[in-house]
């Protein structure tokens, strides 16, 4: 399996020299090295085969935005859908969504922040099956109408479409951060006190039990499978 991540952020630069960037969080949580490509600067692989599998990570833009590389790694996604697997993160999650016929907004809900739970409600062959799991989040804009080939998979009363799975086998995404670790979303959070409501609650939730390990199985057990299973 080759594996590529779309890099389309970056944490704040203060916390970088501690964390690093999100693809090298990501191969952490999966144990797995990959390619890397960044996609804010224009970075794309030059052909959907060149990987077998490719994660979307999260940013700070909006899937809304009008910036220059937002158009072009929608038309990557569709020319890769069915193709090659993928995984969406937070906004790999929304722009998977809005490229594949969904929509996505800025909620009224306001900002989600801190360890969140997310019941689920349907189960594939790559999960074990548990009620629910926890992960950190960190998102504004959220999925309000799925795609109509998409399976909804995880879901909270704050964050109704937390996780798909594609009806073709060939992808899932998932709006929590899996990949960030409790002293990284801390830290994330402290550096947006002045955006933020309730920063010290959202901190103070990161002290108990995350399945991060556990949806990080979930990704290799789905990335690992016959393409269709």
């Amino acid at each position: 399996m080759s594996l590529a991540i779309l890099e389309a952020g970056a944490p704040p630069p203060a916390l970088l020299a501690e964390f690093g960037h999100y693809p090298a969080m990501f191969e952490r949580l999966l144990g797995t090295e990959a390619t890397t490509y960044e996609v804010r600067a224009g970075e794309l692989p030059p052909a959907v085969e060149r990987h077998s599998a490719y994660l979307i990570t999260g940013s700070s833009a909006g899937v809304y935005d009008d910036l220059p590389w937002i158009d072009p790694l929608k038309t990557f996604l569709r020319l890769a859908k069915g193709r090659a697997k993928l995984v969406g993160i937070c906004f790999g999650h929304q722009i998977m969504a809005e490229a594949f016929d969904g929509h996505v907004e800025k909620s009224e809900r306001g900002w989600g922040v801190g360890l969140h739970s997310y019941p689920i409600v349907r189960h594939e062959p790559w999960m074990d099956e548990v009620p629910l799991v926890s992960a950190p989040a960190s998102h504004q804009d959220q999925v309000v109408q799925p795609p109509p080939d998409a399976e909804l998979i995880a879901s909270s009363l704050f964050t109704p479409y937390a996780g798909f799975s594609w009806r073709d086998g060939m992808a899932i995404s998932f709006q929590f951060h899996p990949e960030m670790s409790p002293a990284f979303a801390s830290a994330l959070y402290e550096s947006r006190r002045d955006r933020i409501p309730e920063v010290d609650a959202a901190i103070a939730s990161l002290d108990a039990p995350n399945d991060s390990g556990r949806i990080g199985a979930w990704i290799n057990r789905f990335l690992s499978a016959p393409p269709g299973l």
